[in-house]
């Protein structure tokens, strides 16, 4: 387990390893992602690191990265590691070598304790370090078939953005290292630092429908318009507020008739079923995580009473709130 630091913000060591011809997105685009999430909670941290099999890599743009911190005998509980896909290059005794020192390490290094992420082809130096035996897991395209052979008792899926299998993340081509990330921070931290990370960077958060799904917090967040991003998060920041279309017009600076049309447009819902999701995913939340009967939960998230929170539950989830109880 990843432990707390005194001031109960977790400190979670992250290690990048950068191969030969190293793909400058698959480093530069998840390290984005975290470098906004330590900007945006302060539950976690992120502290980042480089490693390499030697102190200087060459990547795919041509671009040097110096200074890489050599590779430890150990890592410290709750690590993450995440390996950075490389672009294929002619035949280099050199580079072999190197990629067999990376994999060895791996090998070694990566307990079931760690949180091991693979961006596009890092996946092969994970296969070939034996890590994916008996996981689920995806990469570039033009890598399954080698995965395969080096991974064969994997479960390698195609068509997925990312795989998520226990300790075991992967991704598939170069930008879904993004993606991905963004899911781990969401995961690990909150959906709200996520979203942010995802907004600084503008970028989608993205699914396929075989992904992992999305948190009911960020639904309706794939878009880039700011004044429907402002009503939503001031929606998220007090759910139980009494939120009329004129309070939210406000806002968005804009008539309530035209927020109504832009955020069935950028959100994929209307204002009241937004509103609704938000809640009720805040009493799903409350209820697992304590002993509170409905009706103080339904005052607590803006329901008007337990049974208008059992109404609005009933079109979100397929059991009974019972069933989510907090239990010891």
């Amino acid at each position: 387990m990843i432990q707390p630091a005194a001031d109960t913000t977790r400190i979670i060591p992250v290690f990048m390893v950068v191969p030969p011809h190293a793909l400058l997105l698959d480093i530069a685009g998840p390290m984005e992602v975290l470098r906004y999430a330590n900007q945006a909670q302060t539950q976690a941290r992120f502290e980042l690191h480089y490693l390499g099999a030697a102190q200087r890599q060459t990547t795919s743009i041509g671009l040097a990265l110096d200074g890489l911190e050599p590779l430890p005998e150990s890592l410290p509980p709750g690590s993450m590691v995440v390996v950075s896909g490389s672009i294929s290059a002619p035949p280099d005794a050199g580079v072999e070598k190197e990629r067999r020192v990376l994999s060895r390490w791996l090998s070694s290094a990566v307990t079931s304790d760690t949180m091991l992420v693979t961006i596009c082809s890092g996946a092969l130096l994970a296969g070939a370090a034996g890590l994916l035996e008996g996981h689920a897991c995806t990469s570039h395209s033009d890598c399954l078939a080698d995965l395969r052979k080096l991974a064969p008792t994997a479960q390698v899926l195609e068509n997925r953005l990312y795989v998520e299998d226990r300790q075991r993340f992967s991704s598939a081509g170069i930008s879904t290292g993004v993606d991905l990330m963004l899911h781990i921070v969401a995961r690990l931290t909150t959906p709200q630092a996520a979203l942010s990370a995802a907004r600084k960077m503008v970028v989608y958060l993205r699914r396929s429908g075989h992904d992992p799904q999305i948190s009911p917090w960020l639904s309706g967040r794939n878009h880039i318009h700011p004044a429907i991003h402002r009503v939503q998060d001031a929606i998220m920041d007090d759910p139980a507020a009494d939120w009329s279309v004129e309070r939210l017009a406000d806002i968005a600076c804009l008539s309530g008739r035209h927020l109504s049309r832009l955020f069935r447009e950028h959100s994929g819902l209307s204002l009241i079923d937004y509103i609704n999701l938000i809640r009720v995913t805040l009493a799903r939340d409350i209820i697992s995580q304590s002993r509170l009967d409905l009706e103080n939960v339904a005052a607590r998230t803006g329901f008007a009473s337990a049974r208008h929170l059992r109404r609005i539950w009933s079109q979100h989830f397929d059991q009974p709130p019972s069933l989510h109880r907090f239990s010891t």
